[in-house]
């Protein structure tokens, strides 16, 4: 089922409370206010040295005949529709982080030199996977692997929830249009993941750090097979009804191991 946002006034304010937005609240007055921010508004939030701006997306700007990725890494150009939630969240990411969405940029374009505009490689299909609905999770428990891999929700989000709350496994939304689903509080939230084995100490940034490497070196993200699903609605406090035990059980976002299926190891930090 394709996704229509609500619009701005009728987005439940509640959802800014409730993960993952919660997780964005130093954008409250972009996200929050009773107003559409402006693209100037956008852009004033970028560092004064940032090699990228955001700009309108408008007739005359397309009329350059770049590709959408090209035009960034050529003129660094963000094309951006106002009055558009999926456009909004896509300039939080690229405020938020700005080298994996470099890196990104620089694949997709190599991509695209190397085969044209009109075909799309398993490569470009995993970048654009992850660009629009990755998430980042940090491992500090090995133990939770297994479960991941044998997709045993259940015992991934409902016997060993306190992993989610003492910080053994974490995870970061990067993809905006997951952000953009999460207006909606019934939406069920399943993330296209990469998994990162951290030792104890380290802080999740470590993680994210570890796949800006990775995805820049042309070491992840080649297929798409690499993703991990992720239902992070099932994380505790993520979706209204994942306090009950039923939810885990039941709930369409959390589907079966297809036969065959195998995982990457995760990617290693120290």
């Amino acid at each position: 089922m394709r996704y229509v946002a609500p619009s701005r006034e009728a987005v439940d304010p509640g959802v800014f409370a409730r993960m993952p937005l919660a997780a964005w609240r130093e954008f409250a007055d972009l996200l929050e206010a009773p107003g559409w921010p402006s693209v100037d508004a956008l852009a004033a939030r970028l560092p004064t040295d940032a090699p990228v701006r955001f700009a309108e997306q408008t007739r005359g700007l397309r009329a350059d005949g770049l590709h959408y990725e090209q035009r960034i890494a050529e003129r660094g150009v963000i094309a951006t529709r106002e009055r558009n939630w999926h456009d909004l969240f896509n300039a939080l990411v690229w405020l938020r982080f700005p080298d994996l969405k470099r890196v990104l940029n620089a694949r997709q374009t190599a991509e695209i030199a190397r085969l044209g505009p009109k075909r799309r490689s398993r490569a470009q299909y995993a970048l654009t996977h992850f660009d629009e609905a990755g998430a980042i999770v940090g491992l500090r428990d090995p133990g939770l692997l297994a479960l991941w891999d044998a997709h045993d929700w259940h015992g991934l989000f409902w016997r060993e929830r306190e992993a989610w709350r003492d910080g053994r496994i974490e995870a970061a939304v990067f993809g905006h249009a997951l952000l953009e689903h999460a207006l909606t509080p019934e939406w069920l939230l399943v993330g296209k993941a990469l998994a990162v084995a951290l030792p104890q100490a380290a802080p999740l940034d470590a993680a994210i750090d570890a796949c800006t490497g990775a995805i820049g070196d042309g070491h992840s993200l080649r297929d798409p097979l690499e993703l991990r699903p992720l239902p992070l609605s099932g994380i505790p406090g993520w979706h209204p009804d994942g306090e009950v035990e039923a939810f885990h059980r039941t709930a369409p976002c959390y589907q079966p191991l297809r036969a065959g299926r195998i995982y990457p190891e995760p990617l290693k930090v120290g």
